[in-house]
């Protein structure tokens, strides 16, 4: 059978973990698009120690020793930011994931918000997964506190709810980290378990017994149907996950996925536990800001994402042939637009072409915009020989520049050294 953990209010848990009295209140931890990257005064800045799916951001920036009016607080004295995790206590009453920290506090005048503390919530994915990796011999980290473990033919039927509980005890003890399992035969279902499990419990469903409990669930409890997936099925009167089992044949004209989901749902999907191996398709980073009309300034943040992510390309080891940036204005329209180039990767040439394909997509130059993303992808184990005779001499003085400018960084922090163009 399978096994979905997923762990309790993580970020509030994590903070709970050395505060014990934090215990018992309503708390939340509260995020903002961290801007401090733009800024032209010298920053705090540390290098993670951890690398990894879902817990290496090789850059952070430390705000949990900020107060709240440091943090959440404005220079107008405007409370910013969102809620990215509420404990039960918060819940209680009302506080929610994704809601404004100001909107929160209306509900919630007690509630404690916390600023983020990303280097503590990495480290203790982390030694969960290594944990539950010397437990289990098949795990698959899903998401930064959710897990999938695969113990068929590790651990009998009749004895897996008791392993369940005993792992569960485990974590707490040795992390300190409240976690719930989900167990059936199928992920998915083991997954959707997962819910009715919290807070802290184990929740097993068997084969014989999935069409009875997914009969009366909403089709949004189950993960992948998104809200643009639920307005089609209610269109054909699909409402609950029990609905799904007599429209086989409608399911399966809606082409690949909607088939997979079908026998999600029934449990026979019979999907496995992936062990992931470390291969990374595409790093990215981007930042969303209140309204900027200064494309001089729009470029000059373009550029700073581009030396953050030129560092991380290197910390990571990767060759990056695409290029993509995506922009979205003030009133909602997005642009975007990539590159794919057979030049050897370089800083120097990723500030130019993504330069460049700003100046392209930016159609309505009157328009504020308020996010820019960028991505680097389609990685090369070996450096590509550069097509253009003419620019071959070039691309390789750019290429050791660039090696000795990220050494720097390595040792001496990412802020050492910057271009002309980001002062």
């Amino acid at each position: 059978m399978k096994l979905h953990l997923d762990i309790d209010c993580f970020f509030a848990a994590a903070h709970r973990i050395n505060n014990p009295q934090l215990n018992n209140i309503p708390i939340a931890v509260g995020g903002r698009s961290n801007l401090s990257i733009f800024s032209k005064t010298p920053q705090k800045r540390e290098l993670s120690k951890i690398e990894g799916a879902f817990t290496s951001s090789i850059l952070s920036v430390s705000d949990n020793s900020k107060t709240f009016d440091e943090y959440f607080r404005d220079d107008d004295k405007r409370v910013r930011g969102i809620i990215t995790t509420s404990s039960y206590e918060a819940r209680a009453f009302g506080v929610k994931t994704a809601m404004s920290v100001a909107e929160a506090l209306r509900w919630c005048p007690n509630l404690l918000v916390i600023p983020p503390n990303y280097s503590l919530y990495h480290e203790l994915s982390h030694k969960l997964k290594l944990l539950l990796q010397k437990q289990i011999p098949t795990i698959e980290q899903f998401s930064i506190d959710e897990f999938f473990c695969d113990v068929t033919g590790w651990i009998n039927d009749d004895e897996i709810e008791k392993f369940a509980y005993n792992l569960k005890q485990q974590i707490s003890d040795e992390l300190g980290l409240p976690v719930s399992i989900g167990i059936a035969d199928s992920k998915w279902i083991a997954k959707l378990a997962t819910n009715d499990a919290k807070p802290y419990g184990v929740k097993i469903i068997y084969q014989d017994g999935v069409d009875n409990y997914v009969s009366n669930k909403p089709v949004e409890d189950f993960c992948g149907i998104g809200k643009g997936y639920q307005t089609k099925l209610q269109k054909h009167g699909i409402y609950k996950l029990g609905d799904i089992k007599k429209h086989k044949n409608l399911f399966y004209s809606w082409g690949k996925f909607a088939k997979q989901l079908y026998h999600r749902v029934q449990g026979d999907d019979n999907e496995k536990v992936i062990v992931q191996k470390n291969s990374t398709k595409s790093i990215g980073l981007g930042r969303s800001f209140d309204p900027l009309n200064s494309r001089d300034e729009l470029k000059r943040r373009v550029s700073i994402l581009c030396r953050h992510l030129s560092f991380l390309a290197y910390k990571g080891k990767h060759n990056p042939m695409t290029f993509s940036l995506n922009m979205k204005y003030q009133y909602g329209e997005i642009v975007k637009a990539y590159i794919n180039t057979q030049r050897n990767f370089s800083e120097q040439l990723f500030k130019q072409e993504l330069i460049k394909m700003f100046n392209n997509i930016d159609k309505h130059i009157s328009y504020p915009i308020i996010q820019i993303n960028i991505t680097l992808s389609n990685f090369t184990e070996n450096k590509p020989t550069t097509l253009n005779l003419f620019t071959q001499e070039d691309d390789a003085k750019q290429i050791k520049l660039t090696e000795s400018i990220q050494s720097l960084r390595n040792k001496f922090g990412i802020d050492i050294l910057k271009s002309a163009g980001e002062l």
